[in-house]
């Protein structure tokens, strides 16, 4: 059949010609001729569909035998289009060759290159280093090493349970933890939100300055203003509330202020550089949903609730499996410089408690084993997160 219409084609190619010579109308010549062409071009397309649909029919033939033997098989697809253009090759190839790996790997070595740091640290500071984790079921002895301790099984992790002072640091742990997340985890995302509808890019360039700038402070710089700030002698909070007239409080000294303290502190310092990432995500919505809501006649609060929440959505599920996933990890540098004899009460968590039992008392396999439940908390609540952020809506870390 396809013969017969090339033949057709043929003939009707040697009518124009004759035409042409004949001294008839050049332009309706011309005419036909595209004409001609197009039609060329459909029964050429019509004969590559035919010849893809015998390849595909095949393909599935020699998949059932597969499966009916039990065999594996792989299907390129730049053989398979090749096949179809009439170029040739094998459609299956064996799975799993070792030049096709190496090809890969050759392919993207930049990439390899440029992540190569990045694996060569936390292999070196976070991996190799979990080898010494087993002193936290050893009694440790430093002139024996590590291997020459004896083992005692979970007698360290007992004995934090059984610690005078153990609810009192998994309690003030735990709630610096949670305050924090309830507190610090909403801002950023409200300031993207405000800073993205903001139309003066002077402004909000004025405003993304004024709250990335704390980020780049050390810590002990903001503790040394938190304490400028709030000294009941000198302080500028008790000045305005003297002022005011109030009494002077002592805010450093005072348990009950101290978790207040160091979480909007922390809030204060973080937020402009947390709001970076929602930010990006915002500005990859689609400007054609917002143009559709105005003809729609939604507002700004609107078109905010309904388009840029939901946009940004996978990105907050994403970053609040990771903060619950830490919320016991909390820093021992800040908490270490506020604390006092006055307000330890509130302030001692696991990161000090670590330090003045591991560092300070020499007691490193127990110090260990308290470092190592802080790290499987962390470990197991990351993990039950993720599973039902998974289930509830599709977004997870993995």
């Amino acid at each position: 059949m396809l013969r017969e219409r090339k033949n057709c084609i043929c003939k009707f190619y040697d009518l124009v010609r004759l035409f042409m010579i004949s001294g008839l109308q050049v332009r309706r010549v011309e005419r036909w001729v595209s004409i001609l062409k197009i039609v060329h071009s459909g029964v050429r397309q019509s004969c590559v569909m035919m010849h893809s649909c015998q390849i595909a029919s095949s393909m599935g033939m020699n998949l059932a035998q597969k499966i009916k033997g039990g065999g594996k098989f792989v299907v390129d697809s730049q053989t398979a289009v090749n096949k179809m253009a009439g170029k040739g090759g094998s459609m299956y190839e064996n799975n799993g060759r070792g030049s096709s790996r190496a090809a890969a790997w050759l392919r993207n070595w930049q990439l390899y290159l440029l992540i190569a740091p990045v694996l060569g640290y936390f292999i070196v500071f976070h991996y190799i280093p979990m080898y010494g984790v087993q002193i936290a079921f050893k009694d440790y002895i430093a002139s024996k090493g590590i291997t020459g301790s004896p083992w005692v099984g979970l007698k360290h992790i007992e004995r934090f349970f059984d610690s005078f002072y153990f609810a009192r640091i998994l309690w003030n742990t735990l709630g610096i933890g949670v305050y924090e997340l309830i507190a610090g985890f909403p801002v950023p995302i409200v300031l993207a939100l405000l800073l993205h509808e903001v139309r003066s890019s002077k402004f909000r360039r004025f405003v993304q300055t004024v709250t990335y700038a704390p980020h780049f402070l050390s810590t002990v710089v903001v503790v040394g203003m938190l304490m400028m700030f709030l000294s009941p002698v000198s302080g500028l909070v008790n000045a305005v509330i003297v002022w005011l007239g109030g009494q002077p409080v002592a805010f450093l000294t005072e348990p009950s202020w101290f978790k207040s303290i160091y979480v909007w502190s922390g809030v204060w310092q973080s937020m402009g550089w947390s709001s970076i990432i929602y930010l990006a995500a915002l500005s990859g919505i689609d400007p054609q949903l917002h143009e559709a809501a105005k003809v729609d006649g939604a507002g700004r609060l609107k078109r905010m609730w309904h388009i840029n929440l939901p946009g940004i959505a996978p990105t907050i599920v994403v970053l609040l499996i990771l903060n619950i996933g830490s919320i016991l990890g909390v820093g021992f540098e800040k908490v270490f410089l506020m604390q006092n004899s006055l307000n330890m009460e509130a302030s001692d968590v696991i990161a000090t408690n670590v330090y003045r039992s591991g560092i300070l008392g020499a007691q490193y396999s127990y110090s260990a084993a308290v470092g190592l439940f802080n790290a499987v908390v962390n470990f197991v609540l990351l993990l039950t997160v993720n599973r039902i952020a998974r289930k509830m809506g599709g977004s997870s870390l993995w």
